[in-house]
């Protein structure tokens, strides 16, 4: 059992006397000792090896004490499974040397045994539950269909994505067949990463937002929703698609058992969207961290006085940023913790 099961609760929905609190991107680039085995391996050394990607999950809750960890590891996992060449490049970030253009790329992408081309991110899970001892619960992660295909597409990040919508809009037989496959391996992916012990997993659709409503439909939202129906029945989904309100009344329909929300969407405006049941995550600015703490202390218990404490779970907007202070990101953490409704 789990000592702290604040986190899991607030996904069921039941009454609690604070919400929980975790962050986006809490293992990562803000922190010193993630910074010094960064200097020692490159990112996809890190991803690949357990001890490794254990140790940066656990660094947060050490020096935070969040109520959940979140595995290290990243979306692009998936596509390199697939037999889509990813590199992560210094100051760049992800680059794919080969991206998918035609119909001919798409036939050599591969739905992977799952069990096998990805087995190291089960060894990390098992390793970082053991560091765990149970004390909180451990999420799993994976990109939607659609972000991947952006990757895939574009070959690099964007701000507009313009290759990869103009692959779905003039070749859509091929980008539906292309998201039907990361759709495939997707749902593989985490049902291992639940048998390997997570409690819980979350979908990033970060660049849903680049799609109009009626896009985002028939490029991301149905695949998504296959995800959360072929999980439902084996660990609570948190689906979260930046930029994506428009979407939410919909999303809330489903069996996700809560959606991450963003900083544009006011706390009234999410629960409105979403009709006040579904439990929902969010939505501090990352850039707000670098706030005074006694301002982000503020912030944070009006954030969840507008959301109300149950049925919700504290979190950014999205991941947080390089350039944070320690101390105030451990404001945020504390505020929640010292909550009183």
């Amino acid at each position: 059992m789990i000592k702290n099961d604040l986190f899991l609760r607030a996904l069921k929905g039941e009454t609690v006397n604070r919400p929980p609190v975790w962050m986006m991107r809490q293992a990562g680039r803000y922190l010193p000792e993630f910074i010094a085995i960064r200097e020692k391996y490159d990112f996809f050394t890190r991803c690949r090896t357990p001890e490794l990607a254990s140790e940066i999950t656990v660094q947060p809750i050490r020096r935070y004490g969040m109520d959940a960890a979140i595995l290290f590891s990243d979306i692009l996992v998936i596509p390199q499974a697939m037999n889509i060449e990813v590199q992560m490049k210094p100051n760049f970030g992800p680059y794919l040397p080969n991206p998918v253009r035609t119909q001919k790329d798409v036939d050599n992408v591969i739905v992977p045994d799952v069990t096998v081309e990805l087995d190291y991110v089960y060894q990390a899970i098992k390793a970082t539950k053991e560091l765990l001892n149970d004390d909180i619960p451990l999420i799993g992660f994976a990109g939607s269909p659609w972000t991947i295909l952006c990757y895939c597409v574009q070959g690099q990040g964007s701000k507009t994505f313009d290759k990869a919508k103009e692959f779905c809009f003039t070749n859509p037989l091929a980008a539906h067949q292309l998201l039907q496959k990361i759709t495939d391996t997707t749902i593989a992916y985490l049902k291992e990463k639940v048998k390997a012990g997570v409690n819980a997993v979350q979908i990033f659709d970060s660049w849903g937002g680049m799609l109009s409503p009626v896009d985002y439909q028939e490029f991301s939202w149905q695949y998504i929703n296959q995800i959360i129906e072929a999980l439902k029945d084996d660990a609570p989904v948190i689906a979260f698609g930046k930029g994506c309100w428009f979407a939410l009344g919909d999303m809330a329909k489903s069996n996700a058992s809560a959606l991450g929300i963003d900083w544009t969407c006011s706390a009234r405006n999410a629960r409105y969207l979403t009709g006040g049941n579904i439990t929902l995550q969010g939505n501090f600015d990352p850039s707000r961290l670098l706030s005074p703490p006694s301002d982000i202390k503020k912030m944070v218990h009006q954030m969840i006085n507008e959301f109300g404490k149950d049925k919700y779970i504290v979190n950014l907007g999205h991941g947080i940023l390089p350039n944070i202070p320690l101390d105030h990101a451990k404001a945020f953490i504390d505020a929640v913790k010292e909550y009183n409704a």
